[in-house]
């Protein structure tokens, strides 16, 4: 199917499943998957590649002015993000990356260009995207907002799975100890906070599959 202008917005902590559940959506739905937390992680990889200090904010920021970050469209449909021309889909994806995202998140001028580029890429086509305030700040007036949670111990048994796939060595116990702390973090942040939008349709994907999530959500989107 083909739907005009569509927006649909997937919040949530780390490991909920909700990045995989928006890329299966927009297949779902034919449209495109926007993932505007890979702006943040490409950024973050730049930085540490370069050795900045990701606690320095007007380094960060300054960087950020001199980077192209884009995405390109694959022949599925689906978007991935460059740096600097640079296909970057899978090198952001590391621990090390991860673990320091939270800096680009939390600085505030760093935030706000990469909100303005969002919205720019989002104004011309149809898309589902995901992150921790797509509904409450960068795109309030979504079509379809939901929050996509799962309780701590299936989201450190996704996320070690994810990375064992990957071919990361990673230790479980040390797993769960960086993304407690990354929680804390996505809560407490004064800039773009994780936070459920009052209008968000809640998805606890706890003992269900991406499928079974995607069925899930689609039974509350008209079509």
């Amino acid at each position: 199917m083909s739907i005009k202008h569509f927006m649909i917005t997937l919040d949530g902590p780390a490991g909920a499943g909700k990045s995989t559940v928006a890329r299966n959506l927009a297949k779902r739905l034919s449209i495109s998957y926007l993932d505007t937390g890979a702006m943040y992680r490409a950024l973050t990889l730049k930085a540490l590649r370069l050795k900045i200090k990701l606690d320095d904010e007007k380094a960060l920021t300054g960087l950020a002015r001199k980077t192209v970050i884009d995405f390109k469209e694959m022949p599925d449909g689906s978007l991935h993000v460059t740096l600097d021309g640079e296909d970057v889909a899978e090198a952001i994806r590391s621990i090390e990356v991860t673990n320091h995202t939270f800096h680009a998140a939390r600085t505030a001028a760093v935030r706000a260009m990469m909100v303005n580029a969002q919205r720019a890429i989002a104004r011309h086509r149809s898309f589902v995207t995901d992150g921790r305030d797509q509904g409450t700040v960068v795109f309030p007036k979504a079509d379809y907002k939901f929050y996509i949670d799962a309780d701590l111990r299936e989201r450190v048994h996704r996320r070690h799975r994810e990375l064992k796939e990957a071919g990361e060595a990673v230790d479980a116990a040390q797993l769960k100890k960086d993304m407690q702390e990354r929680d804390h973090k996505d809560f407490s942040r004064v800039v773009g906070p994780l936070k459920k939008a009052e209008d968000a349709i809640v998805i606890d994907s706890t003992g269900l599959n991406v499928q079974q999530t995607v069925d899930k959500v689609m039974t509350y989107i008209k079509t």
